[in-house]
């Protein structure tokens, strides 16, 4: 997988994140909202999280939206839903040398920053 950073535009924690981290010129940036992850990003970085569970996003207005927070979801659940709607999916992601930092956890954060 290609180093890249993908976020989502109108998030504020995504944008204070990206102007914290200096990326380099070379970094592709996604916008999840204009280019939604594909299936193989998605697959991607659930072996790089451990499940799809661990990609999803349950902050998103379309979790209660969909009255998902009364479902006992599977994993094919979550894949499902992560490739359906770009706000389902865990962000920002900084993707370097073939590992993915995944959230905006302030653990996370600093081992994207020391990874670059």
């Amino acid at each position: 997988m290609k180093d890249q950073f993908i976020y989502l535009e109108s998030c504020n924690t995504c944008q204070r994140i990206k102007g914290g981290l200096n990326l380099p010129e070379d970094f592709t940036l996604q916008n999840t909202k204009e280019q939604p992850a594909t299936e193989e990003q998605i697959e991607f970085l659930m072996e790089q999280a451990g499940s799809y569970e661990a990609l999803f996003n349950r902050r998103a207005q379309q979790y209660r939206g969909r009255n998902l927070h009364e479902k006992d979801l599977s994993e094919a659940d979550y894949k499902e839903l992560l490739l359906d709607h770009y706000t389902f999916l865990k962000r920002p992601i900084l993707i370097k040398d073939g590992k993915a930092y995944i959230g905006n956890s302030k653990k996370v954060v600093a081992a994207a920053k020391e990874a670059l």
